[in-house]
């Protein structure tokens, strides 16, 4: 478990579950110190004293709010942790709500939280029961940092989870972001919707989930330390100049996303239709052929009638003088 770095307690309703926050998350990225080029000697940033012009130590540096110019009030963190707020120490549950209808936007870090000993199992099984079976998260809120915020609590893995949330009015407003309007046919959207569907997947796993730009970056300082050639950059996809045809290419990336997922594609289905086509081709033959017989039927008939007047004609008797 990670070390603890908040330790409170969840108020739900007359109940009270002592709690201990640990970071749920952790960050993986490749972190660079900066140096003096010329002879990459590390350089660091020092801390001074305006009044005194010196640099000073941190155990000499606290927090202040600047009243005026010439008034700093000092604030220590004792201050901070002993604030007149009912939420100093506490995480107040004020209502549950569907988890569908948290905005995205405003989720933020997430903390494992745990039960602080034996006598908060029991309540902390509790909620995290009721928060499970009810399909809900809880709404919160908390003191951290200098500032009360606002949180949600739902269940992961049988671990309570909190997440610190933005207010509303830390969300900024979408209708600056203006999108130009577009046509788009309904056969479209479907297919864009068929695409969709053969993407979906039930795990955010595999190697499409992968940080690579980190993996390329480690490769690059293992190159540099062995004095070696840095790895090439794929090329990237150049566009055309064509102009796009939407549909053309929804159907083609309806085909890839089921060729990868070992799907007969769309041209699979044309190969498996060949011997349709080549029915069709005889039947519009067998088409023709009785058409053919039937014009040779005719001819005949004509050309027997034909001799049959002929014949006629020949055993009409001739008249008496």
């Amino acid at each position: 478990m990670p070390r603890s770095i908040w330790s409170g307690a969840i108020s739900f309703g007359l109940v009270t579950v002592p709690v201990h926050v640990a970071s749920a998350t952790e960050d993986h990225s490749v972190r660079f110190h900066q140096y003096h080029l010329e002879d990459m000697g590390r350089v660091r940033v020092r801390k001074f004293c305006e009044v005194e012009d010196r640099e000073v130590r941190s155990d000499e540096i606290g927090k202040g709010y600047e009243l005026t110019k010439t008034q700093v009030i000092p604030i220590a963190d004792e201050d901070l942790r002993n604030l007149p707020l009912p939420t100093a120490k506490a995480l107040e549950i004020h209502g549950f709500v569907p988890w569908e209808s948290i905005d995205p936007l405003r989720i933020g870090v997430g903390y494992y939280l745990q039960p602080d000993g034996q006598v908060a199992a029991k309540p902390y099984e509790l909620l995290r029961q009721a928060l499970a079976r009810s399909a809900r998260v809880a709404v919160t809120k908390f003191a951290w940092s200098g500032r009360e915020r606002l949180g949600l609590l739902r269940v992961r893995d049988d671990v309570i989870v909190l997440h610190a949330m933005r207010w509303s009015d830390e969300v900024r407003d979408s209708a600056g972001v203006n999108p130009p309007t577009a046509d788009v046919s309904e056969a479209e959207v479907d297919e864009a919707v068929e695409l969709i569907e053969r993407m979906t997947t039930d795990r955010l796993e595999g190697p499409d989930f992968v940080d690579h730009y980190a993996q390329a970056l480690e490769k690059v300082i293992e190159a540099k330390r062995e004095d070696h050639e840095l790895p090439a950059a794929p090329e990237p996809d150049r566009p055309t100049g064509e102009v796009l045809d939407l549909m053309s290419a929804l159907q083609e990336s309806v085909d890839k996303a089921k060729a990868t997922r070992g799907e007969h594609t769309g041209s699979d289905a044309q190969v498996h239709e060949m011997p349709a086509k080549k029915t069709a081709a005889k039947a519009k033959a067998s088409a023709k052929k009785p058409a053919a017989e039937k014009a040779t039927t005719g001819k005949r008939m004509a050309a027997a009638k034909k001799t049959k007047g002929v014949r006629t004609a020949a055993r009409k008797p001739r008249r008496s003088a």
